[in-house]
């Protein structure tokens, strides 16, 4: 597994979503001008994420996109499956953990490669987007910087 900006920023974009749920399609240039990001990069990166089923486009005036599903149901795993492909650890050869079994035996790792890809998807599928601002929310308040909602 390796996190791209793919992965980082698209996962921003659906946090931004994420946070104005329920108001409506929201712009691209929005989400780019509040996360700073390419306006033309997240359109690439929304692309993924709608064939994904994750966000919904709407033309128009006032078109924009939005989550397709509640924050609560929709997870970090999901996200950056749908922008990086597979959550599994890669070598820097970027062959998977099945890859060459003598290879791996030969490093006598292979258990704990295994274990720890499983761990890591397993936390990425069990991180909701809901879960993701609450703990941002959370670590705000506790360093002084509070979000009001209004």
């Amino acid at each position: 597994m390796r996190i791209s900006t793919r992965g980082e920023y698209g996962l921003r974009a659906m946090l931004d979503l994420a946070l104005h749920y329920g108001e409506g399609p929201i712009a691209l240039k929005q989400i780019a001008e509040r996360q700073g990001i390419s306006e033309h990069y997240l359109e690439q990166l929304m692309g993924g994420l709608r064939k994904a089923g994750l966000v919904i486009s709407v033309r128009g005036a006032q078109g924009g996109y939005q989550l397709a599903a509640p924050p609560r149901e929709v997870t970090a795993g999901q996200v950056l499956r749908a922008l990086e492909g597979s959550l599994e650890i890669r070598f820097e050869d970027g062959s998977p953990l099945g890859g060459d079994r003598h290879q791996l035996a030969r490093y006598g790792t292979r258990h704990l490669w295994q274990a720890l890809s499983d761990r890591i998807a397993e936390l990425l599928e069990s991180l909701t987007l809901a879960d993701l601002l609450a703990a941002a929310e959370a670590a705000q308040a506790s360093e002084g910087e509070y979000m009001y909602h209004i």
